[in-house]
């Protein structure tokens, strides 16, 4: 389920803004995909405690090793942008303004956290 979002230029890298999605938060692991294999991300889930399940990038020198059966859940992540895409709002992004997007974001996002309570 949705927590945080932050709304970045398209052309923006998304690991730039990785340690800002999980600042604040205590996890047993980190579950996220090669985009997010940065040493600024994998040494602060390291010092708060997180296991890292990221694939390596192709690139890294040095591979690190992640618990490969853990990060088969990672599709309920992607299950989840599914969800939020259903709403043609999101998926075209029609909104005009940053602030209309990210309250049409948390608009869908509450609708997803009803429909478990």
């Amino acid at each position: 389920m949705p927590i945080r979002a932050i709304i970045t230029a398209g052309a923006d890298a998304d690991c730039r803004y990785g340690k800002a999605l999980i600042e604040g938060f205590s996890a047993e692991h980190l579950l996220a995909d090669k985009a997010y294999d940065t040493s600024e991300i994998i040494n602060y889930a390291i010092d708060n405690n997180m296991n890292i399940v990221i694939p390596p990038k192709k690139n890294r020198k040095v591979k690190r090793e992640y618990d490969a059966h853990i990060y088969k859940h990672r599709h309920l992540v992607e299950n989840a942008f599914m969800y939020l895409k259903q709403w043609r709002g999101i998926a075209f992004r029609f909104a005009k303004r940053t602030a209309s997007f990210q309250a049409a974001l948390c608009v869908r996002f509450i609708m997803m956290w009803l429909r478990i309570s």
